[in-house]
């Protein structure tokens, strides 16, 4: 389930912010439980972790969707900047968390399916910021 961690990057921003075991386990069945949910192959789920979004289909942007939803990061595709900062702001800071916030949080997309893999995407390009 390794390939599934990808989402972390979102979940904690950036590879530099480690993850507790319990948070990786967390993020693990949630997104076990998405792929299932959403019928994601391992190559595309490896393909999003490398940041390739060129062929991405909507499977791929309702995982996305899913495991935002399950992480409490969007509901009914609205992001909740105050879930993402309460929840990130203390693992790679509030400044900078703000500021991917003002670059991202105002996406939308066609769907909640799609507003939530362009909020993933703008936040994997960013995480160097973080």
């Amino acid at each position: 389930m390794k390939v599934f961690i990808i989402l972390a990057a979102f979940a904690a921003l950036a590879a530099a912010v480690e993850l507790t075991d319990e948070q990786r386990a967390a993020v693990k069945e949630r997104a076990k439980a998405c792929a299932q949910q959403e019928g994601v192959t391992k190559e595309q789920a490896q393909a999003l972790r490398s940041g390739n979004f060129a062929d991405a289909d909507d499977k791929v942007k309702c995982f996305a969707n899913c495991f935002l939803e399950k992480s409490g990061f969007v509901v009914d595709g609205q992001i909740k900047p105050d879930v993402v900062l309460a929840k990130l702001g203390p693992i790679a800071g509030v400044d900078k968390v703000k500021a991917v916030q003002a670059k991202c949080d105002s996406l939308k997309g066609a769907n909640k399916c799609d507003t939530s893999y362009e909020l993933y995407k703008c936040y994997h390009n960013n995480q160097a910021q973080i």
